[in-house]
């Protein structure tokens, strides 16, 4: 396919080389004579390992060339990748300013052009930007209309400096945010020689996950830091920690936590991060992340009251409140947090919890469930029906099978809060989810 790729930054200069390399006739675009002239003599603008190589290749083989003319770049291709900078302004916002000028320049190009052309943002925007921004630029600019006369989409890119080569080539996912199925059928098509699964979604999903993955990179690296200034205070070496710690890929590293929903409990992680803040403040340590996990859970549980008390409404059944399904521990549950705040604001609390109904009477819980919330005890019922009947609100409090068809199914009449995540779609009028 012919490819024309604005910006010869980072991101664009790996694309321009490794697309060519693919079988694509790419054209570079930049306002910097200095880049273009670099591309265009077979270098690279930016140092990486084997780009330069890449570069060279494709001009010697024409698949790869470089202009300042964007009107011309759009006119002879089928497609536009934009990769220009998003740089922070000194507030933290996001600045779009090249983003919109080179999209109002491809907009005004595809205003003289018949045939159809898709416009791809791989620049780093944030949820919302493609489509209440860049959307309204690319149409007015070029008179035509998006899903009709031209394609968009957003392709995040996931490239790590020093290793972009082989992350393009073979990374784990590459995602594709489409505006229209012919959309991310074309962007799809560009990739045939690209390893790995190809997710398609929405464009703000699309936008969403790659602020995901930054944040989520920053979050690993302040963690094991903060883990390893605790540990080298207490002589612990901390690589040898995270060196095990990393071995485990059933919890530690897998998709297991990272599922959105209510907020942790149980008999371990609340009681286990309060010792380990409690020891770094008598060792003089600031921790800010490890500190503020409590607080953010704590506001978790604070958004799930709101959610129930905005409603309006008095009656309230809870389906389950142990801290999670199978399993009758009530210890630090947050449903039970949830609970206690709802009953001291006079709201009439029913709860249905099997196992829980069950400890109460003969499990090993039982002493706990008559010593340390008795009046928690009391809501329990051994009916599910009568709870569900009873109920102007259902609250989803652990994933046990038995609730599924309830959400499934419920009638318009009943409002049901999910915050397990049975919802398969996002909230409607009936049917709220806590983060979906």
């Amino acid at each position: 396919m012919d490819i024309s790729i604005f910006g010869l930054g980072y991101v664009g200069a790996v694309c321009c080389a490794c697309l060519a390399k693919s079988g694509h006739n790419i054209t570079g675009v930049d306002v910097s004579t200095y880049k273009v002239d670099l591309i265009n003599s077979g270098k690279s603008p930016i140092v990486e390992a084997g780009l330069g190589e890449m570069i060279a290749e494709g001009i010697e083989q024409s698949r790869l060339r470089a202009t300042t003319d964007a009107k011309t770049a759009v006119a002879s291709t089928d497609a536009s990748f934009v990769c220009v900078g998003t740089p922070s302004k000194p507030n933290g916002s996001l600045g779009t300013q090249y983003l919109e000028q080179v999209c109002k320049d491809i907009g005004q190009a595809m205003r003289e052009k018949d045939s159809y052309h898709l416009v791809v943002i791989r620049s780093t925007v944030l949820p919302g930007t493609v489509l209440k921004q860049v959307l309204p630029i690319l149409e007015a600019a070029s008179g035509k209309k998006a899903g009709e006369d031209f394609g968009l989409a957003m392709n995040p890119e996931f490239l790590r400096e020093s290793t972009a080569i082989e992350d393009f080539y073979d990374p784990e996912i590459t995602v594709i945010g489409e505006y229209d199925i012919r959309s991310g059928d074309v962007l799809e098509s560009i990739y045939d020689n690209v390893e790995g699964p190809i997710s398609r979604k929405s464009i703000d999903v699309a936008e969403m996950i790659k602020y995901t993955c930054n944040a989520w990179h920053a979050t690993k690296v302040s963690f094991a830091n903060e883990i390893g200034s605790l540990a080298k205070s207490l002589t612990v070496d901390g690589r040898e920690v995270m060196e095990v710690v990393c071995q485990d890929k059933k919890l530690n590293i897998s998709p297991y936590y990272m599922k959105p929903g209510f907020a942790f409990g149980g008999s371990c992680l609340p009681k286990d991060l309060r010792a380990l803040i409690y020891l770094s403040r008598t060792l003089d340590l600031k921790l800010p992340l490890l500190g503020s996990i409590m607080l953010s859970n704590e506001n978790h549980i604070e958004s799930g009251f709101n959610m129930i008390t905005q409603s309006g409404r008095k009656k309230i059944g809870f389906l389950g409140i142990s801290f999670k399904a199978g399993t009758d521990d009530l210890r630090e549950s947050p449903m039970v947090e949830l609970v206690e705040k709802l009953h001291g604001k006079g709201y009439d609390v029913k709860i249905y919890d099997k196992n829980v109904d069950y400890a109460r009477v003969h499990g090993a819980n039982k002493e706990y469930i008559e010593t340390k919330i008795p009046h928690v005890s009391r809501m329990l019922m051994s009916n599910l029906e009568e709870v569900v009947d009873s109920s102007e609100i259902l609250v989803i409090g652990n994933a046990s099978d038995e609730f599924q068809a309830i959400v499934d199914n419920l009638c318009q009449t009943k409002k049901v809060i999910d915050l397990v995540g049975f919802m398969e779609q996002k909230s409607c009028d009936a049917k709220f989810g806590i983060c979906w």
